[in-house]
């Protein structure tokens, strides 16, 4: 099984916008990864999004490109300030492949505590659109960083 965990794309400034959307930029870059994840077989049965709208929208392009009748759902043990703790919880009881957007410093320390068993201790550096793919070793219980894309390596930011 393999978890795909994503930080949300650009956001227009507070000031612009106190909800913060995504920018035109932060859909494009979005945009672009959900392309070339799709050209590369990666599918998801679901996508998980914090609430706020800069994750919906994030959710919502990936899920668009690759599996357009998957399931968009709203999960709020996902948000940036939230313990890791209740999602690896609720992870570990799906059999599918699944996206979570959301923030930091959530997502780093969610991927801390599955791979690491320590949601303190640093693995890797999330980049606003930028996604990490984690895969299971179901015998063992443990999780392993099988990839990970930023928007700069297909060119973008």
């Amino acid at each position: 099984m393999r978890i795909y965990l994503m930080q949300h794309g650009k956001p227009v400034a507070k000031e612009e916008n106190p909800e913060r959307p995504l920018s035109q930029k932060g859909r494009e870059e979005v945009s672009r990864i959900a392309e070339a994840l799709k050209k590369s077989g990666m599918q998801v049965s679901q996508a998980l999004h914090s609430g706020k709208k800069r994750a919906e929208q994030t959710a919502e392009i990936m899920l668009s490109k690759l599996n357009p009748g998957g399931k968009l759902v709203l999960n709020e043990s996902i948000s940036p300030l939230d313990d890791p703790q209740k999602i690896a919880s609720e992870l570990s009881s799906i059999s599918e492949d699944i996206l979570v957007v959301g923030h930091l410093p959530h997502l780093a320390k969610l991927v801390s505590l599955l791979v690491t068993g320590d949601q303190e201790r640093p693995v890797v550096r999330f980049q606003q659109g930028g996604i990490v793919c984690l895969e299971t070793d179901e015998q063992k219980g443990q999780w392993a960083v099988a990839w990970m894309v930023v928007p700069q390596l297909l060119g973008l930011g």
